[in-house]
This record gives structure tokens, sequence and C-alpha cells, in this order.
């Protein structure tokens, strides 16, 4: 953990540095000792991770707990004219009241439904029907292999209907990470790399990034789940932050060239880790300005509350800024954005809440299994809301799945020693 809070305020020099041309992280040695005082303290409560045992909530709070780290030591070197102060400290109690929960709620929730292992072999069979259905579906609409540098031009032209979103959404973040899941606790390596080949053929028609990155993810927390799963999360995050502080160092020192060193610089040191903490001061900045939304933001909610905003936030921001559309996590859109840096503890505590749910539903599963499922959610809450998460990405669908998996499937065959494992790491 002292390693990698290190090692994220190291990053963040870097990314100040190559990327000072976007006034959006910035650094100055004058005040790197407010800044180191400034995380000190957050630095401590890295303990909690210490003490916690492995969960759904663990493995996002690791996450938006690093999120909220780079935001602390961004605020020191900030430009944006707010208060400072008042909204570090609003980010610190954030950080508390989402751990509190999503830590330590784990409790079983007694199940009066669960599927028979015929059922779910039934059910993994649909699931890659339905993701080749997806694919093929979506290819009529949009299917276009361009690399991540043409991404967002050729995204802005999208437009995919209702229902496609919706199952561009949920079936290569919840269902087919569910399905890979199950098939490398059988050791069933076919269907489990099916599954991972119609993650990738998402990425033709939705463009994103993480659509892209997903499949070799899920590979990369594979690899990693044969560790305790608490050391598996945190190396998640270290690794790959770590790999592209050594390509930095070495592009500096002219071992290697830049388009050897950008790209990942660019996807994880910048895009992934440091951007979303940037989003943070980014709505800091325009709320304390601007009217709260009142949660107006959440579209079911719309008919019901008054909206300052016709557009969807990341329009908003982009129309302001000039950074591209802005999406945001959890801290700065149900928190910030909705209700303001006084009150967005009691917003995210909820948000703890259900994730803490999230912890509830999945009890007694292997840790591995609930790494390699929900894998993909904690890059997604970086960067979207809770509630889009819920429900367009399919974070709830895959909380009933994790519901009604029959544990039986645990408790024999070739497939579950890896489960074993991890569980007996306790």
């Amino acid at each position: 953990m002292g390693l990698h809070i290190v090692a994220c305020c190291l990053s963040l020099i870097f990314v100040a540095d190559f990327y000072a041309y976007l006034k959006l992280i910035m650094f100055d040695t004058t005040r790197l000792y407010g800044a180191i005082m400034m995380v000190a303290p957050f630095a401590a409560a890295s303990a909690l991770f210490v003490f916690a045992r492995f969960s759904f909530g663990y493995f996002v709070g690791f996450y938006l707990y690093t999120m909220v780290l780079g935001y602390l030591w961004l605020a020191e070197f900030s430009l944006f004219r707010y208060d400072h102060l008042l909204c570090a400290i609003s980010a610190f109690s954030c950080a508390s009241a989402f751990l509190a929960p999503a830590l330590f709620l784990t409790s079983p929730i007694k199940r009066r439904l669960v599927l028979s292992e015929p059922a779910l072999d039934r059910l993994l069979s649909f699931i890659l029907v339905l993701g080749t259905a997806v694919v093929i579906t979506g290819a009529t609409y949009n299917f276009r292999f361009v690399g991540l540098a043409e991404m967002y031009s050729a995204r802005s032209e999208l437009d995919l209907p209702a229902f496609m979103r919706y199952a561009i959404g949920i079936t290569p973040n919840a269902l087919l990470p569910f399905a890979f899941a199950c098939f490398v606790t059988r050791r069933n390596h076919r269907r489990a790399a099916a599954a991972l080949l119609l993650m990738l053929l998402c990425y033709p028609i939705a463009l994103t990034k993480l659509t892209f990155l997903a499949p070799f993810w899920l590979l990369l927390l594979t690899l990693l789940s044969r560790f305790n799963p608490r050391i598996a999360v945190v190396l998640s995050l270290f690794l790959p932050l770590s790999t592209g502080l050594a390509l930095s160092a070495l592009y500096k020192s002219g071992a290697i060239s830049y388009q050897h060193f950008i790209g990942w610089f660019g996807s994880i040191n910048f895009r992934m880790i440091a951007f979303p903490s940037a989003a943070i001061d980014v709505y800091n900045d325009f709320f304390s300005r601007h009217d709260y939304t009142y949660f107006c933001q959440i579209s079911f909610l719309k008919p019901f509350v008054q909206c300052p905003y016709s557009d969807p936030l990341s329009i908003v921001m982009a129309k302001n800024y000039q950074l591209g559309n802005l999406n945001a996590s959890l801290f700065a859109t149900e928190g910030i954005a909705s209700v303001g840096p006084l009150l967005a503890p009691f917003a995210v505590l909820a948000c703890g809440f259900v994730v803490a749910l999230g912890n509830r539903l999945s009890a007694g599963l292997p840790p591995s299994f609930v790494l390699l499922s929900g894998g993909v959610f904690p890059q997604l809450l970086l960067n979207v809301p809770l509630t889009t998460t819920l429900l367009t990405n399919g974070a709830a669908l895959l909380f009933l799945l994790w519901y009604v998996t029959p544990r039986t499937m645990f408790e024999h065959g070739a497939g579950s020693s890896l489960e074993l494992e991890s569980t007996n790491n306790y």
C-alpha cells in the first residue's frame, strides 16, 4: 500500500510534465510540502485495506481510494479558483463514508432463489449466444476497427438505438465477464476464450477504450488471482502504474522513443488513473459557480426534478472546459454535482450501501470468482456515475447473478482448486 501511494504521487508528477499543455494536472516544486501534508492523513487511512477482508466493495473501494488520493494531491496545485480546503475535507469525508459500508458490510443475505448447476450451464450457453447476437446486430449499425487515437472522432459519429446502447453496455461489462469467470472456474478454456473474443468484438461497435482493454484486463486479473485476493487488487493497479513510471524513466533517458512510451503511459497513468482525479477538480470548480443538479441527471428522476441543465453533465463539462465529454465518478456526480461538497458525504454514503449490497449478494462466492466476474466495474466506476453503472452497464444484473449462482459448483471439480486456494488464504 505504501509503495502504491508513493507511485501514484510520482505518476502525477510525470503526468503534469507530459500533459502540461492541458493546464489540467499541474505540479510546482515550491508547493510540494503542502501536497504531502494534504495526502499524508489520507495515506494513513489506507490501513483500512490492511484490516478489511476481500469483497466486491474492497475491490471497488481501493480504486476509488486511489482516485481520491490523486485528487488530494492535485488540489494543492490546482489552477481553479474555488475553496480547495473545503473540497479536500469533503473528498476525505466522502471516501470515509463510502469505505465504511463498502469494506465492512459483508454479511450474507439468505438466498431464496438458487440456480441448479444444469440451469447455470444453460444460462452460460445463453450468454454466449446472446453475446454473439449483440455483436452481429451491433455490426449492422457500426463496426469499425480504428486505433485508440482515432477512437474519439469515430465515436462522435455513432448513433446506436437505445436497446443497442443498453445491450453493448451490459453484455461486455457484466454478462460476458460473469461467463468468463464461470468457465475459468471449470477450466473450460475454449469457452472462456470465446467469452473474451466476444468482449473484444464489442469494441468496433462501442468504440470505448475500456471495451478494447477489458479482455486483456481480465487476463491480468486471472493471473493475479493466484495471489491473496487483497494483494491481487493492489497489484492490479500498482503493476500497470509502475510500468508506466518505468517507461517514462526510459523515455527521459533516451532509451525508448516517444511512440513506445506514450501509448502505455497515456492510457494507464494519465487516462485511467490521473484523469478521474482531475475530473473531481473540474466538477468542484464548475459547481462552485453553478447550480447543483439535485440528481436530475438520473434519467428516471428527470420528470420529477426541475433540472438547470438540458444536456448531460458530460456535455456540459465539454462545453465549459474543452476537455471532451467529461464523465466522472460517483464522488463527482452523485456527490459534488448533485448536492455540493457539504452534503456530498451523505450521498456517497448511500452509494457505499449500494456497493455493500453487492458484497452481501456475492457472499459465499470465492474471492477469485468475484474478482474476475466483477473485474470491469472498478474501472467503470472511476469514470461513470453509480446509477449509470447499475442500469446501463449491468452492475445490478451482475448482483442478481451472484445471488443465484450455486455455491456447490465451487465445492467439487477440477476447476475449483484456484477458488478454494484463494478462500483458504484467510
